[in-house]
C-alpha cells in the first residue's frame, strides 16, 4: 500500500476537531511550512489559495491510501470532479530536517468567494489567542531573565511563572545572526529544550510581538505541546526563528541573560549543557 506525504493547515492539526482522522498516521513535523495564502472563512475552518509569496504553517503527516481517503471525503475532493471544494496538489513541504513534496488541500478557484479573512501570520491557531484572557508562553532564551523586562517596564507581565517546560523533540540553536552575533531558536531535530512558562495577560503580546520581530519576520509565533511539572499541556505558545541559518555564536551579554534566567528553575544539568555548548560555539569563531 503506497503512503503519501500531506501537508494540514487547519482543523486536521493536532488538537483541532477533525485531528482524529490522523490519529494513526505518521506525525513527520508538526512544524512544517509551504507556499500559499491563509484565509479564515469565517465557518470554522481555513483555507489556502496558491501564491508564491505567502507563507502558510501546519503540520506534515505520511498517510496510507485509507487515510488519504478519509481526508479527501473530508475535504469534499474528488479526483477530477467539477465541484470540488478543494483541490488535492502536490508541493514541496519545509520542516526543520529537509523538504518533500507533499499534498496539500487548495481552494479551487470557484469557491474563493469563501475567503473572507487573510490570516497574515499564516497560522491558524495564531489569531484565536487573541480573544483569550490570558496566555501560557514558554520562554527558553533571553526572555527568560527579566531585566530586560524591568527596562522596558512590562515586568508586570511576567510575574506569574507557571513552572518549568520540558520540550522534547527540540534542540535549542542559535539560528538567527545579528551584528554581534545568534540568538536562541528552538529547532525540531530531536532532544529536548527546557524553559520557563509564564501565564501572561493577552495584552503582553504587543510588548512580545515587537520585542520578537514578528512584523520583520525574524520569529514566529508557534504552538508546542510540553510538560509542565509532569503533566502535559497543549498548544502553548512560543516564537521559533522563521529563516533559520548556520549557528553563531551567541554575545556574552545574552548569554549571560539565559544563564542568569535560566538559574533556580531549570535543572542543573540542562544549565550546564547550555554552558557547555555555547563555550563550543565561541571556540569555533
Amino acid at each position: 500500500m503506497e503512503n503519501h506525504y500531506v501537508f494540514v493547515y487547519g482543523t486536521l492539526r493536532k488538537h483541532e476537531p477533525n485531528h482524529f482522522l490522523l490519529k494513526d498516521a505518521a506525525l513527520v513535523a508538526e512544524q512544517a511550512w509551504t507556499d500559499g495564502s491563509l484565509y479564515d472563512t469565517g465557518l470554522g475552518y481555513p483555507a489556502v489559495k496558491e501564491s508564491e509569496t505567502d507563507i502558510v504553517y501546519g503540520e506534515l503527516y505520511l498517510v496510507n491510501e485509507e487515510q488519504l481517503q478519509s481526508l479527501d471525503e473530508l475535504e469534499d475532493f474528488h479526483e477530477g470532479g467539477p465541484d470540488n471544494l478543494y483541490d488535492r496538489k502536490k508541493q514541496i513541504i519545509y520542516y526543520d530536517k529537509g523538504q518533500t513534496e507533499g499534498f496539500i488541500y487548495l481552494i479551487t478557484n470557484q469557491n474563493e468567494n469563501l475567503l473572507k479573512k487573510k490570516i497574515n501570520l499564516g497560522d491558524w491557531k495564531e489569531p484565536r489567542i487573541h480573544n483569550q484572557n490570558t496566555i501560557l508562553y514558554f520562554a527558553y532564551g533571553s526572555c527568560m531573565d527579566d531585566a530586560r523586562f524591568k527596562l522596558a517596564n512590562v515586568d508586570h507581565y511576567f510575574k506569574k511563572v507557571t513552572g518549568r517546560g520540558i520540550l522534547d523533540g527540540y534542540t535549542l540553536r542559535y539560528s538567527v545572526t545579528l551584528p554581534d552575533g545568534g540568538r536562541a531558536d528552538i529547532v525540531e531535530e530531536g532532544g529536548t529544550v527546557e524553559g520557563i512558562v509564564y501565564e501572561i495577560p493577552v495584552e503582553c503580546l504587543t510588548y512580545l510581538y515587537k520585542r520578537e520581530g514578528v512584523e520583520t519576520r525574524m520569529y514566529r509565533p508557534a504552538f508546542i505541546d510540553l510538560l509542565i511539572d509532569g503533566s502535559l499541556v497543549k498548544d502553548v505558545l512560543t516564537f521559533i526563528v522563521v529563516n533559520k541559518q548556520p549557528e553563531t555564536a551567541p554575545p556574552s551579554h545574552y548569554s549571560d541573560e539565559i544563564i542568569r534566567g535560566a538559574s533556580g528553575i531549570l535543572s542543573d544539568s540542562y544549565i550546564n549543557q547550555l554552558t557547555n555548548h555555547i563555550k563550543i560555539l565561541c571556540k569555533q569563531k
